[in-house]
């Protein structure tokens, strides 16, 4: 079911709770070699986390992760593992530019965000951002883009 824009304040902090306190794809790749890999920190967090892709035939088969994070950075990669897996590339990196869009305050699509929606408000929280972009800006370095909020 599609996650609407009308969610109230206390739905989204539901949302955010449910990943922080039962992380989805937390764990490492089961065989590393046929993996990407890229740590992730943040000097204003305890964001320390590694993010691991495998991609076969231009298909997201897996996306994992593992580490330690706050609340926000721990809930939107469980988000984003749930987001991207199963996608193609290129629909992974309209997802990734959709939700960096939302997050920045720009028009964005909400039709492909689903649960990732919960951050919208994200950017009136500055402070949160790092956070909340963390995962879906190591998939972007290991797809070979850059990371804007480096």
């Amino acid at each position: 079911m599609p996650f609407s824009i009308n969610l109230s304040n206390e739905m989204m902090r539901e949302v955010i709770m449910d990943h922080y306190q039962h992380p989805r794809n937390r764990r490492e790749a089961s065989d590393e070699s046929s993996y990407k890999t890229v740590y992730m920190s943040s000097d204003s967090c305890i964001d320390k986390i590694y993010i691991q892709i495998k991609v076969v035939n231009d298909v997201f088969e897996d996306v994992c992760w593992h580490g330690n994070g706050c609340a926000i950075s721990t809930a939107s990669t469980s988000i984003m593992t749930e987001l991207l897996t199963g996608k193609s590339v290129k629909e992974g990196e309209y997802i990734i530019e959709q939700y960096m869009n939302m997050i920045e305050g720009k028009e964005y699509d909400d039709s492909v965000l689903d649960e990732a929606i919960v951050f919208m408000n994200t950017n009136r929280q500055p402070s949160r951002i790092k956070c909340a972009t963390i995962g879906f800006r190591g998939v972007t370095e290991l797809l070979g883009g850059k990371d804007h909020y480096e």
